[in-house]
């Protein structure tokens, strides 16, 4: 850390909601010199209630709500980087027949990548945001743990932060429960504030992600265009919209009436044909991802206690990996696991910590690696 930072001094990424709000009111009372940072990176209609507004609703809550705490507050307008870094990365990978996470993404290519600048730029010694997850330092590394709230943790989202982020973020709400920082609020004289709903599940998108990619490409539909719906051994079974439109394991809104529950298996990019089976279909053994990031990667090789989460909130899998010789990993589900998604984060926990994770790759060719590696 460097000499010219301010160890009392802390940027907070401020969305103007409940969390960040419960952020600043606790480490102010921590003895923190807060100073708030908005960062503007993409403009939704509906964030704009009056007619005229220059600036989205949370960024005028934001700076209100600086103003009633008495502390420093910053615009970052990052809606040109935003865009080009991580709205283009989804809608590329939908393109490719992918489904991507955006917020695994934008934790360490954007977010915190602009709270660290602002931070140096600020001489704040810490970052903070009001992710549910908790920090634990384990022989000099420092590891993101499950936050107390099972529901809200966020540690999934977490997994590609480097150390030397991680050696300065405070995670203020992590050993809180949703409804205590609820409490919390009120009890601070924030009761408005504290009845607030829910902020979206992506950021950029209101609605169907469908409809932001028509939005977004408009000639989507003349580039990929209608396609078929087949099942395993290749016989047609209906018509669908395009492979971007689908992801494994849905089964609600394909359009096609098999008169039995349908869900989708695979999805071939290169011939624009979406496989359709049974649950049973969507069944795995092993999963292919791409080369992995570790804290420790010697720890969790020889871990006994090895679990693997296949998308947010889905529960901890047991498991044993196996590096390729490319760099992927074949991961061993030791315990039930389905709907395998190309393009999801493998993260990996030993017990409460993450210790790792990865990009889930193709599963073309997974069953014929595990048999000739032996499972």
């Amino acid at each position: 850390m460097s000499d010219k930072l301010n160890n009392k001094r802390v940027l907070v990424g401020m969305s103007g909601g409940v969390d960040s709000t419960a952020t600043c009111l606790m480490l102010l009372e921590q003895g923190y010199d807060v100073v708030g940072v908005t960062m503007r990176t993409w403009d939704n209609p509906a964030s704009f209630s009056t007619p005229g507004q220059e600036e989205p609703d949370y960024i005028v809550e934001a700076r209100a709500l600086a103003d009633r705490l008495g502390i420093e507050h910053h615009v970052a307008d990052e809606r040109e980087d935003f865009r080009r870094v991580i709205v283009q990365h989804f809608m590329d990978e939908y393109m490719q027949g992918r489904t991507p996470n955006p917020c695994v993404m934008c934790n360490p290519l954007f977010k915190f990548r602009v709270l660290n600048e602002w931070a140096d730029r600020l001489e704040c010694a810490y970052v903070a945001t009001g992710h549910y997850s908790q920090l634990e330092v384990v022989d000099g590394c420092t590891y993101i743990k499950i936050g107390n709230d099972e529901k809200k943790d966020q540690s999934y989202f977490l997994w590609r932060l480097g150390q030397d982020v991680l050696r300065r973020v405070l995670f203020p709400l992590g050993g809180y429960t949703k409804g205590e920082v609820r409490d919390y609020l009120k009890e601070k004289g924030f009761d408005a504030k504290s009845a607030e709903g829910e902020s979206m599940e992506i950021c950029f998108i209101e609605g169907d992600y469908r409809d932001f990619l028509r939005q977004q490409i408009p000639d989507i539909d003349t580039r990929i265009g209608k396609g078929k719906f087949v099942d395993a051994a290749g016989h047609t079974l209906g018509v669908h919209q395009g492979f971007p439109f689908y992801t494994i394991g849905q089964r609600k809104g394909l359009g096609v009436a098999l008169g039995k529950p349908a869900y989708v298996i695979k999805l071939n990019p290169q011939k624009n044909t979406v496989m359709l089976g049974d649950v049973e279909e969507l069944r795995a053994e092993h999963m292919l991802t791409e080369p992995a990031l570790w804290v420790n990667e010697a720890e969790a090789m020889k871990s006994q206690e090895l679990t693997v989460r296949i998308r947010y909130r889905s529960q901890p899998i047991p498991c044993e990996v196996k590096p390729l010789e490319d760099g992927r990993l074949l991961v061993h589900f030791l315990t039930e696991a389905s709907a395998v998604t190309p393009g999801q984060s493998a993260v990996f926990y030993i017990g409460d910590r993450v210790v790792g994770g990865a990009f889930i790759a193709n599963q073309k060719g997974v069953g014929y690696l595990a048999e000739s590696l032996g499972g």
